[in-house]
C-alpha cells in the first residue's frame, strides 16, 4: 500500500465531496463529522459521478439517481444502486490528506463502460 498526497486539509470541509487524482486514481474525497474519507468517484449503478453528490445521512450520496453508499465498506446504504463501490484507507498529517493505493489493483472506473467495451 502506497499513500498518496491528494490535497491539502483545507480543500475539503465539512460536509463536502471533492474530487482528487492519486496518480491515475480517480478519487471522491469528503469529510464528514471531522473525518476524511476517500471512495471510488464513480456510483456503481451507473457511473454518475460521486464527486457531483453530496453527503447524506453517513454517507455519499449520487447525484444522478438518489444511490448513497457508506462511506466506511462503500455497501450501499440506499438504492437504486445494489452494488458497492471501492473505499480506500485515508490518513491527514501536516494538514494534508493522503490515499492509499494498491499497485497491484488496477483504478476504479467507470463499470458500465467497461462492460460495454467487453462486449
Amino acid at each position: 500500500m502506497e499513500f498518496k498526497r491528494v490535497a491539502r486539509s483545507g480543500q475539503v470541509p465539512e460536509g463536502i465531496v471533492r474530487r482528487f487524482y492519486a496518480d491515475e486514481y480517480e478519487v471522491a474525497v469528503s469529510r464528514l463529522d471531522g473525518k476524511a474519507y476517500a471512495t471510488s468517484n464513480y456510483c456503481s449503478h451507473l457511473d454518475c459521478l460521486l464527486s457531483s453528490g453530496k453527503l447524506v445521512q453517513d454517507g455519499i450520496g449520487c447525484s444522478c439517481h438518489g444511490s448513497a453508499f457508506d462511506l466506511e465498506t462503500g455497501e450501499p446504504i440506499c438504492p437504486p444502486a445494489t452494488e458497492p463501490i471501492k473505499t480506500y484507507p485515508c490518513e491527514e498529517r501536516d494538514g494534508e490528506i493522503f490515499v492509499g493505493i494498491d499497485p497491484a489493483e488496477p483504478p476504479e472506473g467507470p463499470r458500465r463502460r467497461k462492460l460495454r467495451a467487453a462486449t
